[in-house]
This record gives C-alpha cells, structure tokens and sequence, in this order.
C-alpha cells in the first residue's frame, strides 16, 4: 500500500518553489557589488529563494545586508577568499542526514558563506493541514477565548 503522506511531503520538498526552471540569479556568490540603496561595495556572500525572488546577502565589512536584484549591480569581479567552492548548487536534490522517519530529499534553497564555512538553506518542515470550515475555527477561537478568561479554572 502506498504512504499517501510520505509520498505527499516528498513531492513536497522536491518540487522546486520557483516552477520548472529556476530563476537566473543576478550577480554570483563572492562577487563585488554596488549596493544602490546604501551607496557602497560589498561582495555576495549568500543567496535564498524568498517570496517569490531571489534575496542576496550582501558583505558590506562591518554588517550583512539583505537585498533583491534591483537593488544592486554586478561589477563582475571576483572577491580574493581562500574558501573551497560551495558543495552544492542553489536547486540540487540533496538528501538529509537525519533521523527522521519521513523522506529526507530536499532541495537547496539558498547557499551563505558564514565564517569560512558554506551554509545551505533547505525546508525542514512541510506546510500543515488545517481544518477548512471557518466556522469550526471561529468557534474554537470563541471558545478558547471563554475558557482563557476564567482565572480560577480547576486543573
């Protein structure tokens, strides 16, 4: 017999947020660029997919700073770090190390270079159902606000 719920989150995980083809990103991890909206360089550290775009994280020395494809410009110049080339690529199917017992394949979301180390972002948690009938909710809120209102409840 098929596990509906497994097979319902790995479909999940695997299937890309952003459709079939992935988004070209704007400029490439550790490259300079002009930061429009604060008016200086810094150099890509990191990139995730986030509300539907791309948000790059910007090395600006003393402070990371988050930002979409229009607000900065690639210089195409490479920044000098003596750091290995990411495992993974944003996109790739990579499975977790975990003991969970459901699926372990993910995609990776976003990629960030923290203190030498490459980071990559995946989605741990798949959404929840939750009941579809407003007005069961809408009375188990009336509800819990009457019972949340009572100080002395017995336990």
């Amino acid at each position: 017999m098929i596990d509906h719920i497994n097979a319902l989150q790995t479909s999940w995980y695997i299937s890309p947020p952003w459709g079939q083809t992935i988004p070209p990103v704007e400029v490439n991890l550790l490259e300079r660029v002009y930061l429009r909206t604060n008016r200086t360089f810094g150099y890509c550290c990191g990139m995730q997919w986030k509300h539907e775009c791309w948000i790059y994280s910007i090395d600006c020395r003393n402070e990371i700073l988050h930002a979409t494809q229009n607000q900065i410009i690639g210089t195409g110049e490479l920044e000098t770090i003596k750091v290995q080339k990411p495992a993974f690529v944003l996109g790739e199917t990579v499975i977790l190390c975990s003991q969970d017992k459901g699926t372990k394949q993910r995609l990776i979301l976003g990629i960030a270079l923290v203190h030498d180390s490459w980071f990559y972002l995946v989605e741990l948690m798949s959404p929840t159902l939750i009941i579809a009938f407003p007005s069961l909710l809408r009375y188990t809120q009336i509800l819990f606000t009457k019972v949340s209102s009572f100080e002395n409840v017995p336990h």
